[in-house]
Protein backbone atom coordinates (compact mmCIF):
# COMPACT_ATOMS: atom_id res chain seq x y z
CA UNK A 1 0.00 0.00 0.00
CA UNK A 2 1.23 3.44 -1.11
CA UNK A 3 3.18 5.16 2.19
CA UNK A 4 3.09 1.67 3.83
CA UNK A 5 7.11 1.74 3.80
CA UNK A 6 9.59 0.11 6.47
CA UNK A 7 11.24 3.24 6.82
CA UNK A 8 7.93 5.28 8.34
CA UNK A 9 6.13 2.61 10.12
CA UNK A 10 6.48 0.42 13.43
CA UNK A 11 5.56 -3.12 13.34
CA UNK A 12 2.10 -3.83 14.22
CA UNK A 13 0.78 -4.93 17.59
CA UNK A 14 3.73 -6.54 19.78
CA UNK A 15 5.48 -8.83 17.15
CA UNK A 16 9.35 -6.82 17.65
CA UNK A 17 10.29 -5.10 20.76
CA UNK A 18 10.32 -1.43 20.14
CA UNK A 19 13.50 1.12 19.83
CA UNK A 20 14.40 1.99 23.50
CA UNK A 21 14.97 5.45 22.86
CA UNK A 22 11.43 6.12 21.73
CA UNK A 23 9.95 4.46 24.63
CA UNK A 24 8.41 6.33 27.96
CA UNK A 25 8.89 4.89 30.84
CA UNK A 26 5.67 5.31 33.81
CA UNK A 27 7.86 7.43 35.30
CA UNK A 28 9.00 9.82 32.74
CA UNK A 29 5.49 9.30 30.85
CA UNK A 30 3.67 13.16 31.66
CA UNK A 31 0.20 14.64 31.59
CA UNK A 32 1.16 17.75 30.30
CA UNK A 33 -1.21 19.83 28.62
CA UNK A 34 1.15 22.27 27.24
CA UNK A 35 0.29 24.07 23.77
CA UNK A 36 2.79 21.90 21.93
CA UNK A 37 0.08 18.61 23.46
CA UNK A 38 -3.18 20.18 22.24
CA UNK A 39 -4.53 19.40 19.13
CA UNK A 40 -7.52 19.30 16.80
CA UNK A 41 -9.64 15.68 17.17
CA UNK A 42 -12.50 14.72 15.72
CA UNK A 43 -14.59 11.91 17.57
CA UNK A 44 -16.96 9.38 15.86
CA UNK A 45 -19.39 7.65 18.04
CA UNK A 46 -19.81 10.36 20.42
CA UNK A 47 -23.61 9.73 20.85
CA UNK A 48 -22.04 6.29 21.94
CA UNK A 49 -21.00 5.44 25.56
CA UNK A 50 -17.68 5.78 25.22
CA UNK A 51 -17.95 8.38 22.96
CA UNK A 52 -19.87 11.05 24.87
CA UNK A 53 -17.81 10.29 27.93
CA UNK A 54 -14.53 11.18 25.65
CA UNK A 55 -15.64 14.12 24.55
CA UNK A 56 -15.48 16.20 27.72
CA UNK A 57 -12.38 14.79 28.74
CA UNK A 58 -10.69 15.80 25.73
CA UNK A 59 -11.76 19.46 26.19
CA UNK A 60 -10.75 19.28 29.57
CA UNK A 61 -6.92 18.56 28.27
CA UNK A 62 -6.99 21.33 26.21
CA UNK A 63 -7.96 19.88 22.75
CA UNK A 64 -9.88 21.43 20.32
CA UNK A 65 -12.96 18.84 19.62
CA UNK A 66 -14.74 18.48 16.81
CA UNK A 67 -17.59 15.55 16.35
CA UNK A 68 -19.22 13.58 13.73
CA UNK A 69 -22.75 12.78 14.05
CA UNK A 70 -25.52 11.38 11.92
CA UNK A 71 -28.35 13.31 13.76
CA UNK A 72 -27.12 16.53 16.58
CA UNK A 73 -30.35 16.29 18.34
CA UNK A 74 -29.01 13.18 20.11
CA UNK A 75 -26.29 15.85 21.37
CA UNK A 76 -28.58 18.63 21.84
CA UNK A 77 -28.72 18.15 25.69
CA UNK A 78 -25.34 17.46 26.89
CA UNK A 79 -23.12 20.05 28.37
CA UNK A 80 -20.71 20.16 25.56
CA UNK A 81 -22.34 20.83 23.31
CA UNK A 82 -21.59 24.31 22.68
CA UNK A 83 -18.07 24.11 23.04
CA UNK A 84 -17.00 21.46 20.39
CA UNK A 85 -17.72 21.71 16.81
CA UNK A 86 -20.74 19.50 15.04
CA UNK A 87 -20.52 17.74 11.70
CA UNK A 88 -23.75 16.40 10.49
CA UNK A 89 -22.52 13.72 8.24
CA UNK A 90 -22.10 9.83 7.92
CA UNK A 91 -19.12 7.88 8.22
CA UNK A 92 -20.13 6.51 4.62
CA UNK A 93 -20.00 9.87 2.71
CA UNK A 94 -16.57 9.80 1.68
CA UNK A 95 -16.71 13.65 0.46
CA UNK A 96 -17.90 14.47 3.79
CA UNK A 97 -15.66 12.65 5.57
CA UNK A 98 -12.65 14.66 3.75
CA UNK A 99 -14.08 17.99 4.90
CA UNK A 100 -14.81 16.89 8.26
CA UNK A 101 -11.17 15.55 8.78
CA UNK A 102 -9.75 18.93 7.77
CA UNK A 103 -7.52 20.32 9.55
CA UNK A 104 -7.04 17.22 12.59
CA UNK A 105 -4.67 15.83 13.72
CA UNK A 106 -6.48 13.18 15.56
CA UNK A 107 -9.34 11.05 15.15
CA UNK A 108 -11.13 8.72 17.02
CA UNK A 109 -12.47 6.11 15.65
CA UNK A 110 -15.50 4.77 18.36
CA UNK A 111 -17.86 2.74 16.20
CA UNK A 112 -19.06 -0.38 16.07
CA UNK A 113 -22.45 -1.65 14.97
CA UNK A 114 -24.31 -4.71 17.20
CA UNK A 115 -26.10 -5.74 13.91
CA UNK A 116 -25.51 -8.87 12.69
CA UNK A 117 -26.42 -10.90 9.57
CA UNK A 118 -25.47 -11.41 5.82
CA UNK A 119 -22.54 -9.03 5.11
CA UNK A 120 -21.82 -7.30 8.41
CA UNK A 121 -18.37 -8.45 8.45
CA UNK A 122 -17.39 -6.81 4.97
CA UNK A 123 -19.97 -3.77 5.50
CA UNK A 124 -17.67 -2.97 8.54
CA UNK A 125 -13.84 -3.61 7.51
CA UNK A 126 -15.35 -1.15 4.10
CA UNK A 127 -15.96 1.44 6.37
CA UNK A 128 -13.32 1.32 8.15
CA UNK A 129 -11.19 1.56 4.58
CA UNK A 130 -13.30 4.32 3.65
CA UNK A 131 -12.33 6.05 7.01
CA UNK A 132 -8.63 5.22 6.87
CA UNK A 133 -8.53 6.60 3.17
CA UNK A 134 -10.20 9.82 4.25
CA UNK A 135 -7.62 9.90 7.00
CA UNK A 136 -4.61 9.86 4.85
CA UNK A 137 -6.14 11.99 2.13
CA UNK A 138 -6.93 15.08 4.61
CA UNK A 139 -3.53 14.42 5.96
CA UNK A 140 -4.50 13.03 9.68
CA UNK A 141 -1.34 12.23 12.28
CA UNK A 142 -3.09 9.29 13.93
CA UNK A 143 -6.05 7.32 14.12
CA UNK A 144 -7.15 6.08 17.44
CA UNK A 145 -9.46 2.98 17.71
CA UNK A 146 -10.76 1.05 20.49
CA UNK A 147 -11.35 -2.71 19.87
CA UNK A 148 -11.53 -5.56 21.78
CA UNK A 149 -9.34 -8.14 23.97
CA UNK A 150 -8.87 -11.45 22.22
CA UNK A 151 -6.77 -15.01 22.24
CA UNK A 152 -4.90 -15.53 19.39
CA UNK A 153 -5.14 -18.50 17.10
CA UNK A 154 -8.99 -19.19 18.16
CA UNK A 155 -11.79 -19.28 16.06
CA UNK A 156 -13.46 -15.67 17.37
CA UNK A 157 -17.38 -15.08 16.99
CA UNK A 158 -18.30 -12.62 13.97
CA UNK A 159 -18.10 -9.53 16.16
CA UNK A 160 -14.72 -9.85 18.07
CA UNK A 161 -13.48 -11.16 14.43
CA UNK A 162 -14.70 -7.70 13.27
CA UNK A 163 -13.23 -5.98 15.65
CA UNK A 164 -9.97 -7.20 15.03
CA UNK A 165 -10.24 -6.55 10.90
CA UNK A 166 -11.39 -2.91 11.63
CA UNK A 167 -7.72 -2.79 14.08
CA UNK A 168 -5.97 -4.08 11.08
CA UNK A 169 -6.85 -1.82 8.72
CA UNK A 170 -6.21 1.17 10.42
CA UNK A 171 -2.81 -0.46 11.32
CA UNK A 172 -2.19 -1.35 7.85
CA UNK A 173 -3.27 1.83 6.73
CA UNK A 174 -0.97 5.11 5.72
CA UNK A 175 -2.10 7.17 8.57
CA UNK A 176 -0.09 6.06 11.92
CA UNK A 177 -3.17 4.36 14.37
CA UNK A 178 -3.30 3.26 17.99
CA UNK A 179 -5.34 0.04 18.57
CA UNK A 180 -6.31 -0.20 22.06
CA UNK A 181 -7.80 -3.87 23.27
CA UNK A 182 -10.21 -3.87 25.79
CA UNK A 183 -11.87 -6.49 27.38
CA UNK A 184 -15.18 -6.19 29.98
CA UNK A 185 -15.63 -2.63 30.70
CA UNK A 186 -17.13 -1.81 34.19
CA UNK A 187 -18.86 1.57 34.77
CA UNK A 188 -22.08 2.93 35.45
CA UNK A 189 -24.29 2.30 32.05
CA UNK A 190 -22.07 0.04 30.39
CA UNK A 191 -23.88 -3.15 28.75
CA UNK A 192 -21.15 -5.53 30.83
CA UNK A 193 -22.02 -3.74 33.96
CA UNK A 194 -25.60 -4.29 33.88
CA UNK A 195 -25.60 -7.63 32.55
CA UNK A 196 -22.93 -8.56 35.36
CA UNK A 197 -25.66 -6.50 37.90
CA UNK A 198 -28.91 -8.14 36.96
CA UNK A 199 -27.57 -11.62 36.44
CA UNK A 200 -26.04 -11.56 39.75
CA UNK A 201 -29.72 -9.53 41.44
CA UNK A 202 -32.09 -11.82 39.80
CA UNK A 203 -30.25 -15.51 39.91
CA UNK A 204 -28.99 -16.42 43.83
CA UNK A 205 -28.59 -19.79 42.41
CA UNK A 206 -27.68 -19.68 38.54
CA UNK A 207 -26.95 -23.00 36.02
CA UNK A 208 -24.71 -21.47 34.07
CA UNK A 209 -22.91 -22.54 30.22
CA UNK A 210 -19.42 -23.57 30.85
CA UNK A 211 -17.64 -20.02 29.65
CA UNK A 212 -18.47 -18.63 33.31
CA UNK A 213 -15.37 -20.69 34.52
CA UNK A 214 -13.09 -18.61 31.41
CA UNK A 215 -10.86 -15.75 32.92
CA UNK A 216 -11.88 -12.10 31.97
CA UNK A 217 -9.59 -8.94 32.84
CA UNK A 218 -12.14 -6.38 32.81
CA UNK A 219 -11.56 -2.64 33.07
CA UNK A 220 -12.68 0.46 34.74
CA UNK A 221 -14.54 2.77 32.45
CA UNK A 222 -12.46 5.50 33.63
CA UNK A 223 -8.91 3.49 33.23
CA UNK A 224 -10.59 3.68 29.08
CA UNK A 225 -10.97 7.01 29.17
CA UNK A 226 -7.86 7.52 30.83
CA UNK A 227 -5.72 5.89 27.94
CA UNK A 228 -7.57 7.43 24.74
CA UNK A 229 -7.08 10.65 26.07
CA UNK A 230 -3.09 10.57 26.90
CA UNK A 231 -3.57 8.89 22.81
CA UNK A 232 -3.52 12.16 21.59
CA UNK A 233 -1.08 13.96 23.25
CA UNK A 234 1.60 10.81 22.81
CA UNK A 235 4.40 12.37 20.83
CA UNK A 236 6.32 11.01 17.72
CA UNK A 237 5.35 8.85 15.07
CA UNK A 238 3.52 5.10 16.44
CA UNK A 239 1.85 2.32 14.85
CA UNK A 240 0.80 -0.61 17.26
CA UNK A 241 -1.73 -2.15 19.57
CA UNK A 242 -1.90 -2.85 23.01
CA UNK A 243 -3.80 -4.78 25.30
CA UNK A 244 -5.45 -2.67 28.15
CA UNK A 245 -6.92 -3.97 31.35
CA UNK A 246 -6.51 -3.83 35.29
CA UNK A 247 -4.75 -6.73 35.46
CA UNK A 248 -7.16 -7.89 37.89
CA UNK A 249 -7.62 -11.58 35.98
CA UNK A 250 -11.17 -13.64 37.58
CA UNK A 251 -13.65 -15.99 35.98
CA UNK A 252 -16.93 -14.67 34.74
CA UNK A 253 -18.33 -16.24 37.57
CA UNK A 254 -16.19 -14.77 40.39
CA UNK A 255 -16.92 -11.12 38.94
CA UNK A 256 -20.59 -12.02 39.69
CA UNK A 257 -19.90 -12.71 42.94
CA UNK A 258 -17.57 -9.55 43.68
CA UNK A 259 -20.45 -7.68 42.52
CA UNK A 260 -22.69 -9.33 44.75
CA UNK A 261 -20.37 -8.86 47.97
CA UNK A 262 -19.89 -5.44 47.14
CA UNK A 263 -23.63 -4.80 46.45
CA UNK A 264 -23.98 -6.53 49.94
CA UNK A 265 -25.90 -9.56 48.57
CA UNK A 266 -25.09 -13.20 49.77
CA UNK A 267 -22.52 -14.96 47.65
CA UNK A 268 -24.49 -16.63 44.38
CA UNK A 269 -24.15 -19.85 43.65
CA UNK A 270 -22.84 -20.56 39.90
CA UNK A 271 -23.08 -24.26 38.44
CA UNK A 272 -20.72 -24.25 35.41
CA UNK A 273 -22.81 -26.83 33.47
CA UNK A 274 -20.04 -28.54 30.17
CA UNK A 275 -21.82 -27.23 27.29
CA UNK A 276 -21.33 -23.20 25.87
CA UNK A 277 -24.52 -22.74 24.40
CA UNK A 278 -23.70 -19.52 23.22
CA UNK A 279 -27.10 -18.69 21.70
CA UNK A 280 -29.08 -20.46 24.68
CA UNK A 281 -27.47 -17.80 26.77
CA UNK A 282 -27.81 -15.08 24.93
CA UNK A 283 -31.63 -15.36 24.73
CA UNK A 284 -31.52 -16.13 28.82
CA UNK A 285 -29.38 -12.93 29.15
CA UNK A 286 -31.81 -11.04 27.39
CA UNK A 287 -34.99 -12.06 29.41
CA UNK A 288 -33.47 -11.34 32.49
CA UNK A 289 -31.57 -8.48 32.05
CA UNK A 290 -32.11 -4.96 30.11
CA UNK A 291 -29.53 -5.57 26.93
CA UNK A 292 -31.73 -7.28 23.61
CA UNK A 293 -31.00 -10.17 22.41
CA UNK A 294 -29.31 -7.73 19.35
CA UNK A 295 -26.60 -7.18 22.22
CA UNK A 296 -26.65 -9.60 24.30
CA UNK A 297 -25.50 -12.27 21.90
CA UNK A 298 -22.53 -10.51 20.91
CA UNK A 299 -21.76 -10.02 24.55
CA UNK A 300 -22.08 -13.93 25.82
CA UNK A 301 -20.44 -14.62 22.19
CA UNK A 302 -17.19 -12.42 23.08
CA UNK A 303 -17.11 -14.80 26.78
CA UNK A 304 -16.38 -17.85 25.06
CA UNK A 305 -12.49 -17.64 25.72
CA UNK A 306 -10.36 -16.35 28.43
CA UNK A 307 -9.82 -12.28 27.81
CA UNK A 308 -6.87 -11.75 29.69
CA UNK A 309 -4.22 -9.39 28.52
CA UNK A 310 -0.83 -11.06 26.37
CA UNK A 311 1.65 -7.92 26.71
CA UNK A 312 1.53 -4.70 29.08
CA UNK A 313 3.60 -3.04 26.45
CA UNK A 314 1.05 0.27 27.51
CA UNK A 315 3.27 1.18 30.36
CA UNK A 316 6.41 1.69 28.45
CA UNK A 317 4.48 4.32 26.63
CA UNK A 318 1.74 5.71 28.87
CA UNK A 319 1.86 6.64 32.80
CA UNK A 320 -0.64 4.52 34.17
CA UNK A 321 -4.08 6.65 35.76
CA UNK A 322 -3.96 8.48 39.61
CA UNK A 323 -3.94 5.88 41.61
CA UNK A 324 -3.18 2.90 39.78
CA UNK A 325 -5.18 1.08 37.37
CA UNK A 326 -8.58 0.20 38.79
CA UNK A 327 -9.39 -3.36 39.99
CA UNK A 328 -12.35 -5.04 39.94
CA UNK A 329 -13.88 -4.26 42.77
CA UNK A 330 -12.98 -0.81 43.08
CA UNK A 331 -15.00 -0.28 39.78
CA UNK A 332 -18.22 -1.81 40.78
CA UNK A 333 -18.05 0.35 43.80
CA UNK A 334 -17.68 3.37 41.56
CA UNK A 335 -20.13 2.69 39.25
CA UNK A 336 -22.66 1.69 42.01
CA UNK A 337 -21.63 5.30 43.66
CA UNK A 338 -22.13 6.95 40.36
CA UNK A 339 -25.63 5.49 40.16
CA UNK A 340 -26.69 6.08 43.63
CA UNK A 341 -25.75 9.70 43.11
CA UNK A 342 -27.56 10.31 40.18
CA UNK A 343 -24.46 10.85 38.16
CA UNK A 344 -24.52 8.76 35.29
CA UNK A 345 -22.84 10.26 32.28
CA UNK A 346 -24.06 7.84 29.46
CA UNK A 347 -25.79 4.70 29.02
CA UNK A 348 -25.43 1.45 26.85
CA UNK A 349 -29.19 2.14 25.96
CA UNK A 350 -28.93 6.09 25.13
CA UNK A 351 -26.47 5.03 21.92
CA UNK A 352 -29.53 3.81 20.27
CA UNK A 353 -30.72 3.74 16.45
CA UNK A 354 -32.03 6.92 14.49
CA UNK A 355 -35.74 6.51 14.20
CA UNK A 356 -38.08 9.40 11.59
CA UNK A 357 -39.79 11.77 14.29
CA UNK A 358 -43.56 12.04 14.91
CA UNK A 359 -45.31 13.31 11.91
CA UNK A 360 -45.97 17.43 13.49
CA UNK A 361 -49.37 17.35 11.38
CA UNK A 362 -52.14 17.25 14.34
CA UNK A 363 -54.40 15.63 11.67
CA UNK A 364 -51.70 13.20 10.11
CA UNK A 365 -53.29 13.59 6.84
CA UNK A 366 -52.64 10.50 4.64
CA UNK A 367 -52.10 8.32 7.62
CA UNK A 368 -54.37 5.71 10.07
CA UNK A 369 -53.30 6.69 13.45
CA UNK A 370 -55.26 5.70 16.71
CA UNK A 371 -55.48 8.19 19.71
CA UNK A 372 -56.14 8.34 23.74
CA UNK A 373 -56.31 11.88 24.91
CA UNK A 374 -56.71 12.69 28.53
CA UNK A 375 -57.04 15.73 30.54
CA UNK A 376 -56.82 16.53 33.96
CA UNK A 377 -56.96 19.71 36.23
CA UNK A 378 -54.83 19.94 38.93
CA UNK A 379 -54.77 21.78 41.93
CA UNK A 380 -50.69 21.46 41.64
CA UNK A 381 -48.60 24.09 40.28
CA UNK A 382 -47.33 23.56 36.58
CA UNK A 383 -43.31 23.19 38.01
CA UNK A 384 -44.40 20.26 40.44
CA UNK A 385 -46.44 18.64 37.63
CA UNK A 386 -43.40 19.12 35.29
CA UNK A 387 -41.59 17.65 37.92
CA UNK A 388 -43.13 14.17 38.09
CA UNK A 389 -43.57 13.79 34.17
CA UNK A 390 -40.19 14.68 33.92
CA UNK A 391 -38.75 11.70 36.83
CA UNK A 392 -41.24 9.29 35.34
CA UNK A 393 -40.38 5.53 34.77
CA UNK A 394 -36.94 3.51 35.97
CA UNK A 395 -37.42 3.31 39.79
CA UNK A 396 -40.06 5.95 39.49
CA UNK A 397 -42.67 4.00 38.02
CA UNK A 398 -45.40 5.17 35.21
CA UNK A 399 -48.17 5.79 38.37
CA UNK A 400 -50.64 3.29 37.05
CA UNK A 401 -51.34 -0.80 37.36
CA UNK A 402 -47.04 -1.51 38.16
CA UNK A 403 -48.40 -5.13 37.76
CA UNK A 404 -50.17 -4.36 34.37
CA UNK A 405 -46.76 -2.68 32.71
CA UNK A 406 -44.36 -5.43 34.29
CA UNK A 407 -46.78 -8.29 32.50
CA UNK A 408 -46.46 -6.15 28.97
CA UNK A 409 -42.65 -5.23 29.79
CA UNK A 410 -41.57 -9.22 30.08
CA UNK A 411 -44.08 -10.06 26.90
CA UNK A 412 -42.02 -7.45 25.35
CA UNK A 413 -38.72 -9.45 26.63
CA UNK A 414 -40.36 -12.33 25.31
CA UNK A 415 -40.68 -10.87 21.84
CA UNK A 416 -36.69 -9.55 21.81
CA UNK A 417 -37.89 -6.30 22.45
CA UNK A 418 -36.25 -3.85 24.86
CA UNK A 419 -38.76 -4.37 27.82
CA UNK A 420 -38.88 -2.37 31.27
CA UNK A 421 -35.72 -2.93 32.94
CA UNK A 422 -33.45 -0.31 30.79
CA UNK A 423 -34.45 2.29 33.17
CA UNK A 424 -33.31 5.62 33.06
CA UNK A 425 -29.63 7.61 33.20
CA UNK A 426 -30.95 10.05 35.93
CA UNK A 427 -33.74 9.99 38.35
CA UNK A 428 -34.65 13.55 37.82
CA UNK A 429 -33.85 14.72 34.71
CA UNK A 430 -34.22 13.72 31.24
CA UNK A 431 -32.92 14.78 27.78
CA UNK A 432 -33.36 14.22 24.00
CA UNK A 433 -32.86 10.69 23.09
CA UNK A 434 -32.47 9.43 26.36
CA UNK A 435 -33.73 6.05 27.17
CA UNK A 436 -36.68 5.90 29.84
CA UNK A 437 -37.39 2.13 30.26
CA UNK A 438 -39.45 0.52 26.54
CA UNK A 439 -39.55 4.40 25.51
CA UNK A 440 -37.09 7.00 23.86
CA UNK A 441 -37.28 10.37 24.63
CA UNK A 442 -38.12 12.04 21.38
CA UNK A 443 -38.55 15.62 22.30
CA UNK A 444 -38.57 17.15 25.49
CA UNK A 445 -39.66 21.34 26.05
CA UNK A 446 -38.55 21.30 29.50
CA UNK A 447 -41.75 22.36 32.42
CA UNK A 448 -44.13 22.06 29.21
CA UNK A 449 -43.87 18.89 27.22
CA UNK A 450 -42.03 14.96 26.96
CA UNK A 451 -42.77 13.00 23.76
CA UNK A 452 -41.62 9.47 24.17
CA UNK A 453 -41.41 6.79 21.09
CA UNK A 454 -42.14 3.56 22.24
CA UNK A 455 -38.87 0.86 21.51
CA UNK A 456 -41.41 -2.19 21.99
CA UNK A 457 -42.37 -5.01 19.93
CA UNK A 458 -45.60 -3.82 18.10
CA UNK A 459 -47.06 -3.80 14.77
CA UNK A 460 -46.66 -0.42 14.76
CA UNK A 461 -45.47 2.86 15.51
CA UNK A 462 -46.25 4.49 19.05
CA UNK A 463 -45.75 7.80 21.20
CA UNK A 464 -46.67 8.83 24.54
CA UNK A 465 -46.78 12.61 24.96
CA UNK A 466 -46.80 14.33 28.45
CA UNK A 467 -47.25 18.12 29.11
CA UNK A 468 -48.81 20.64 31.51
CA UNK A 469 -49.82 24.26 31.27
CA UNK A 470 -50.94 26.62 33.66
CA UNK A 471 -54.67 26.89 34.44
CA UNK A 472 -56.09 29.35 37.23
CA UNK A 473 -54.38 28.54 40.31
CA UNK A 474 -53.26 25.09 39.20
CA UNK A 475 -52.52 23.51 36.07
CA UNK A 476 -53.85 21.51 33.34
CA UNK A 477 -51.87 18.00 32.74
CA UNK A 478 -52.60 17.09 29.52
CA UNK A 479 -51.84 12.94 28.14
CA UNK A 480 -52.03 12.06 24.57
CA UNK A 481 -51.01 8.18 23.37
CA UNK A 482 -50.13 7.78 19.65
CA UNK A 483 -50.22 4.89 17.60
CA UNK A 484 -49.79 4.07 14.05
CA UNK A 485 -50.84 1.24 12.62
CA UNK A 486 -48.91 -1.15 11.13
CA UNK A 487 -51.64 -3.11 8.58
CA UNK A 488 -54.49 -5.35 9.78
CA UNK A 489 -52.06 -6.56 12.33
CA UNK A 490 -52.06 -3.38 13.78
CA UNK A 491 -55.19 -2.78 14.00
CA UNK A 492 -55.69 -6.09 15.60
CA UNK A 493 -53.71 -4.79 18.63
CA UNK A 494 -54.99 -1.82 18.60
CA UNK A 495 -58.23 -2.58 19.38
CA UNK A 496 -56.85 -5.55 21.98
CA UNK A 497 -55.10 -3.26 24.28
CA UNK A 498 -57.58 -0.38 24.06
CA UNK A 499 -59.84 -1.69 27.00
CA UNK A 500 -57.03 -1.78 29.34
CA UNK A 501 -56.07 1.67 28.32
CA UNK A 502 -59.58 2.76 29.62
CA UNK A 503 -57.68 1.24 33.65
CA UNK A 504 -54.17 3.10 32.84
CA UNK A 505 -54.39 6.00 30.82
CA UNK A 506 -57.05 7.59 33.42
CA UNK A 507 -55.65 6.62 36.35
CA UNK A 508 -52.16 7.58 35.79
CA UNK A 509 -53.08 11.06 34.79
CA UNK A 510 -55.18 11.24 38.30
CA UNK A 511 -51.69 9.62 39.98
CA UNK A 512 -49.86 12.00 38.34
CA UNK A 513 -51.78 15.00 39.59
CA UNK A 514 -51.83 13.46 43.40
CA UNK A 515 -48.10 13.00 42.95
CA UNK A 516 -47.60 16.67 42.15
CA UNK A 517 -49.88 17.92 44.76
CA UNK A 518 -47.42 15.78 47.28
CA UNK A 519 -44.47 17.68 46.07
CA UNK A 520 -45.92 21.18 46.07
CA UNK A 521 -46.86 20.55 49.85
CA UNK A 522 -44.01 18.93 50.54
CA UNK A 523 -42.00 21.95 49.41
CA UNK A 524 -44.55 24.09 51.00
CA UNK A 525 -43.73 22.44 53.84
CA UNK A 526 -39.60 22.48 53.94
CA UNK A 527 -39.80 26.43 52.57
CA UNK A 528 -42.09 27.48 55.94
CA UNK A 529 -39.65 25.18 58.10
CA UNK A 530 -36.82 27.02 56.78
CA UNK A 531 -37.63 30.54 56.99
CA UNK A 532 -39.08 29.98 60.70
CA UNK A 533 -35.74 28.18 61.39
CA UNK A 534 -33.64 31.02 60.17
CA UNK A 535 -35.52 33.62 61.51
CA UNK A 536 -33.83 35.21 64.55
Amino acid sequence: MPGNSDECRVIPAYLYPQPQEFLLQPSEATHSNTPQDTKTVLVTGATGYIGGRLVPRLLEAGHTVKVLVRTPQKIADVPWHDQVEIIENSLSDADGLTDALAGVDVLYYLVHSMASGSGFEAKEEAMARLVAGAAAEAGVDRIVYLGGLHPENEELSIHMRSRETVGKVFLDSPVDAIVFQAGVVIGSGSASFEMIRHLAETLPVMPAPSWVNNRVEAIAVRDVLHYLVAAAALPGKLNRSFDIGSRDVLKYKQMMNEYAVERGLPRRLVVALPVPAPKLAGLWVALVTPIPLSMSLPLVQSLQHDAVSREHDVDRYFPQPDGGLTQYRRAVALALGKERDGQVETTWANAGIDADPLPSDPDWAGYKVFLDERTFHSEARPEHVWTIIEGIGGKNGWYSLPLAWRIRGWLDKLQGGAGLLRGRRHPKTLNAGEVVDWWRVEAIDRGHLLRLRAEMRAPGGAWLELAVEADGDGSLYKQRAIFFPRGLAGRLYWLGVYPFHGFIFPSMARNISAAAITLQESSSTSTGSGVAGGTP
